[in-house]
């Protein structure tokens, strides 16, 4: 391993109000790129990144304390899963027989139910791939867990590279058929504080998903064009979030829905599909998977009751491009399917690139 290698770092452990003991890591790459990753949650905590001028700032929202991260519906940073996004009724259609899933208040599950993946202590341990350093989590979703058939065994990979790209890797096998979307839900804000308004955003999409009053896909996708969703070329996003426009009306006052994600020249490998810029700072985020889905999220709900108490998470405080399948896609079956059967493998990779650009 040469000086220019990335290392890895276990920090030390945390104990939870519950009992529970959950692992801390740091990676640290020569490009001034470091993550921490936590047992709880197979967790993103933090990404520190070099501006322009090669200031560092934390680019990732977090939670103040164990209260806020222990709340079911703060998904900071977290892996989500055994299914990311919603599934309606939290019923689960499958091989002629339909199971019924744990489900949150709204009637539907979301992203596996009130106890799902990001609220585990996964089994963490060091990784080394080539020029690669990070860590490897796994946990064993029991038979039945929040109501998904088949026992589960997961694998997520953190693996960051001398040049600032976090991939995450995720890999998955099932004893009985179920269904699988894994996917992290970590909020970006490249400024390092505020609000995302004056990022720009560019996502490689020609067509998104249409949702009703309570997030669910209502069907077929519609065109981006002539619509605030048309973000084929770079947009400011105050511009777009405030605008007026029944669906993000529907999302609280901005994002919170899936982007059909052009295909790309390699079949099975990463393609670029999203571009996050913060012109101030020259901070730049490229995100690149094999997923067909993006599901962009600019942190509408967010009221002053989340993140530090000397700069609380407002309104629009972060933006999230969680990579997935489509939602609802157990009731699509014109989505891509989910379906994972004993013998098969589920895997899926996405990478975040961080880097700078230049003014002008």
């Amino acid at each position: 391993m040469s000086d220019r290698s990335p290392t890895v770092h276990r920090t030390g452990t945390d104990p939870l109000p519950d009992g529970r003991v959950s692992a801390r890591w740091t990676v640290s790459s020569p490009s001034g790129v470091t993550a921490e990753l936590h047992e709880f949650g197979a967790r993103l905590q933090a990404v520190r990144a070099p501006d322009r001028h090669g200031r560092t700032a934390d680019v990732l929202l977090g939670a103040e304390g164990w209260d806020q991260l222990l709340d079911a519906g703060a998904y900071f940073g977290a892996t989500v899963g055994r299914y990311g996004n919603r599934i309606a009724r939290g019923e689960l259609p499958l091989d002629g027989t339909v199971h019924q899933l744990d489900r949150q208040a709204t009637g539907h599950t979301l992203h596996g139910g009130p106890h799902g993946f990001a609220t585990r202590v996964w089994r963490g341990s060091p990784i080394h791939e080539e020029d690669r350093a990070g860590v490897r989590f796994q946990l064993t979703s029991p038979h039945r867990d929040q109501g998904f058939p088949g026992t589960l065994e997961v694998e997520v990979s953190y693996l960051l590279d001398a040049f600032g790209a976090l991939t995450i890797r995720y890999g998955a096998v099932t004893d009985a058929p179920t269904v699988v979307n894994l996917t992290n839900h970590a909020y970006f804000n490249l400024a390092g504080g505020g609000t995302v308004g004056e990022h720009t955003l560019r996502v490689h999409a020609d067509a998104y998903l249409p949702v009703d009053a309570q997030l669910i896909p209502l069907g077929p996708p519609a065109v981006v064009a002539g619509t605030p969703f048309d973000l084929t070329r770079a947009v400011r996003l105050a511009d777009r979030l405030g605008a007026d426009h029944p669906q993000l009306r529907l999302a609280g006052g901005g994002f919170d829905h899936n982007w059909l994600l052009r295909p790309g020249p390699d079949a099975g490998g990463p393609r670029l599909v999203a571009e996050l810029d913060h012109p101030a700072s020259g901070r730049r985020l490229e995100c690149h998977t094999t997923e067909p889905g993006v599901q962009v999220y600019t942190g509408n709900h967010f009221d002053g009751t989340t993140g530090p108490a000397d700069a609380p998470h407002g309104r629009h405080a972060g933006i999230a491009l969680e990579t997935q399948h489509y939602p609802d896609s157990p009731h699509r079956p014109d989505y891509p399917s989910t379906v994972l059967r004993p013998g098969e493998r589920y895997r899926s990779t996405t990478v975040y690139r961080f880097g700078t650009v230049p003014v002008g």
